[in-house]
């Protein structure tokens, strides 16, 4: 990998972590607002699978084409979304005795 495209992924990866840590800010301000958290995360889960099925249905030319990727999109997004949450369950474990916040009222 050249210089260069070294500097574009770096840069990519900072603008990805900044849009997440928006999206958890405003989680937080929901939740924050007295909002139930876990209607706050039912939100946030509808979108991402809403903002999935657009992206598949912008990404396919015609209805045909739409109708035969949407398994495998399902999949990869399913894939990812299992690796992501298995890596923050191992980093929220790392961290757990450190956190100084109570456990969240249910």
């Amino acid at each position: 990998m050249s210089t260069e495209d070294k500097t574009k992924q770096l840069e990519t990866d900072k603008k990805f972590i900044k849009m997440a840590d928006d999206f958890i800010n405003q989680a937080n301000n929901f939740c924050s607002d007295e909002t139930d958290h876990r209607l706050v995360h039912a939100s946030l889960l509808y979108a991402s699978a809403r903002f999935s099925a657009f992206l598949t249905s912008a990404m396919s030319e015609t209805r045909e084409t739409y109708d035969e990727s949407t398994d495998k999109a399902i999949e990869f997004y399913m894939e990812e979304y299992e690796k992501m949450l298995k890596e923050h369950f191992k980093q929220y474990r790392t961290s757990f005795d450190k956190r100084n916040i109570p456990p969240y009222p249910y």
